[in-house]
């Protein structure tokens, strides 16, 4: 199977099911939604797993609120009124995993409508079993496009020695993510496996590159660095490999790849209110 025009081995397709549907999944709720519902008795340990931690988009929730775990069996033993309030919540609280019945339906039918709402439902173990295949490079692609490094003739070896052997290809989890793709494409061994943080990626750029200006957008071995304009704090990075094209790594989930894009589009892709860009020529 190819997703997103990279090679998806089985085994990684029933990984990445465990991460989208486990068996137990975190509800984030208020105190009084947690009386309301009387799942005082649930236990409510914290999301601590670096990949459910990007399915649900943890660091979007207010950190006020209390993730209570449920397995499916607990969820699908409460009233369908209950159910129907913790998938709103959901939702209302920005917990990433809480599909629309009007993109699913069609596939999923009533295990998807009679589980809450009827407008929004959350996966389960359940949901996947018959039509993994189908769901799991639905779900990814669904914000991402494909990587074109299958269309590249002529990599920049000299300038990025590793880039051809990053692009189209899938991380081991969740960590791994842009500042460790475009250093261990300069040659950094090993980077392209780390979260790596931003304090190593700014040593690494302040010794390995120099300050350029945009007329040298496309030329191989220019870090693109987008940083917020509050606090100069570097957020994103992609390195370009010449002829129009870029390679990067769009997060640090387990749902994106090494990939390879149009300079244009990934550039438009990467905009964001509050971000500038700027570039740095590898030394």
């Amino acid at each position: 199977m190819r997703v997103l025009n990279i090679e998806v081995e089985p085994a990684h397709l029933l990984e990445w099911a465990g991460w989208l549907a486990p068996d137990r999944q975190p509800f984030f709720l208020t105190d009084d939604e947690v009386r309301r519902w009387r799942l005082s008795g649930a236990a409510r340990d914290d999301v601590t797993d670096r990949q459910l931690r990007d399915t649900y988009l943890v660091y979007n929730v207010d950190k006020a609120l209390r993730p209570v775990w449920l397995s499916e069996t607990e969820f699908h033993a409460l009233p369908r009124q209950t159910r129907a309030g913790l998938v709103r919540a959901q939702a209302r609280h920005e917990r990433g995993a809480v599909p629309t019945v009007a993109r699913w339906g069609s596939l999923l039918g009533k295990a998807v409508r009679d589980q809450a709402d009827g407008r929004r439902f959350v996966w389960w173990p359940s949901l996947l079993a018959e039509h993994n295949a189908t769901i799991i490079p639905a779900v990814i692609t669904e914000d991402l496009e494909p990587s074109c490094h299958s269309e590249l003739t002529n990599w920049p070896v000299s300038v990025l020695p590793r880039a051809q052997e990053l692009a189209g290809t899938w991380p081991g989890g969740s960590g791994p993510n842009c500042f460790g793709t475009v250093m261990a494409a300069a040659g950094v061994r090993g980077a392209e496996l780390e979260w790596m943080q931003r304090a190593p990626f700014e040593d690494w750029l302040a010794t390995s590159t120099r300050r350029v200006g945009t007329s040298r957008h496309d030329v191989p071995g220019v870090v693109h660095v987008w940083r917020s304009t509050v606090d100069n704090a570097v957020q994103h990075a992609a390195v370009s490999l010449g002829d129009g094209w870029m390679l990067h790594k769009p997060s640090q989930s387990w749902m994106t790849p090494r990939k390879v894009r149009p300079t244009a589009d990934a550039i438009r892709a990467t905009r964001t209110p509050g971000w500038r860009l700027t570039r740095h020529q590898l030394k």
